[in-house]
């Protein structure tokens, strides 16, 4: 399973189109509300209807395959310190188990601030460098290292869910959903 956070004021291209993309790739995803209930509002005043919530959440260590963090203020913000704690909790988990963590845009910030980016690459929108402690900031629109994959912020989107699918599913697979997508290469 992979759990995708959802907090009010999350981009909603980062967050939708990387979930799209990984059920079109056959991944089994959850979008999660961290701020108690179902419905979620985006940082453009979408609502979205969240899977589960935070609560729903148990025993997340049996069926993780990876968390997924999208941006977008103060979204990212909240996933990071807010009164919810199961997005840190699971970030750390994945980052420790070699499981995969994806954040994009200002979500970084969630890996950053609690020293798990140290000696990896990332990126992240600009103007959040400095929250990516001990990373080495690249600046690409998707970076990955091991099992850690950031990307840039939302004109991203696609490249990195494509990168979540090569991680997760192999670079084949990701390769048809490009193609079927009609995304140029």
């Amino acid at each position: 399973m992979v759990y995708c956070f959802l907090a009010d004021g999350f981009e909603e291209i980062e967050a939708l189109a990387t979930v799209d993309i990984l059920r079109r790739a056959k991944v089994d995803v959850k979008t999660v509300s961290v701020n108690g209930q179902k419905t979620v509002t985006g940082s453009h005043n979408i609502k979205v209807l969240a899977d589960i919530t935070a609560q729903d959440v148990n025993d997340y260590e049996s069926d993780i395959s990876g968390a997924v963090y999208p941006g977008g203020m103060p979204g990212a913000q909240t996933l990071s310190t807010g009164e919810c704690t199961l997005p840190v909790e699971v970030a750390k988990y994945c980052v420790d188990n070699g499981i995969l963590v994806g954040a994009i845009c200002a979500a970084p910030i969630v890996l950053g601030r609690i020293g798990l980016l140290n000696n990896k690459k990332a990126t992240c929108y600009p103007g959040f460098e400095n929250e990516l402690i001990g990373a080495f900031y690249t600046r690409d629109k998707v970076t990955v290292d091991k099992n850690i994959i950031t990307g840039r912020g939302p004109g991203c989107s696609v490249d990195f869910a494509l990168a979540l699918v090569t991680y997760l599913k192999g670079e084949s697979v990701a390769q048809d959903i490009r193609k079927s997508m009609q995304c140029d290469e």
